[in-house]
């Protein structure tokens, strides 16, 4: 699984807001500006900027112009998994040569590999749809995931 910087800076992105909720007890995050993000994050302004645009337009932040204005999550961070950032940053979580896995036309001694990708894309799912933002700004992910993680394979 290949993610690009894109995924990468607006996970990250996502994750800043939801360490960030007002005081009023409302669950919700205040607004925080594109350069506080940029700057704590350490991402590129600009090109947070453009990634920020892709998650208003696909309903992972708000946004609001001016003094008091900035970014906050659209839903709470417990309601938006790793694996919807990634839809709206890059589509569908697995292609192979830009088609979908169940689209393949394997013939012969390949025609397991169309299992293989189909497998691969729910394994996939199966992590990125159980995590989300609010595991990550925590920093308490899932058992599983844990367990994963903590096996040394993993890590080569």
């Amino acid at each position: 699984m290949r993610l690009s910087a894109r995924v990468d800076y607006a996970l990250r992105a996502a994750a800043e807001l939801a360490s960030v909720v007002d005081g009023a007890d409302s669950g919700r995050s205040r607004p925080v500006t594109a350069e506080q993000i940029a700057r704590s994050q350490d991402i590129p302004p600009k090109f947070l900027e453009s990634i920020l645009l892709q998650l208003r337009r696909g309903g992972i932040v708000h946004a609001q112009r001016g003094p008091d204005g900035g970014y906050w999550l659209a839903r709470p961070a417990v309601e938006i998994s790793l694996a919807e950032v990634i839809r709206v940053i890059d589509g569908p979580l697995a292609h192979v040569r830009g088609q979908r896995p169940e689209q393949l036309g394997y013939h012969g001694a390949a025609r397991a590999l169309q299992e293989v990708w189909i497998a691969l894309r729910a394994s996939e799912r199966e992590i990125l749809e159980q995590v989300t933002i609010a595991d990550v700004a925590a920093g308490v992910l899932p058992g599983r995931i844990t367990e994963l993680a903590a096996d040394p394979r993993a890590w080569s």
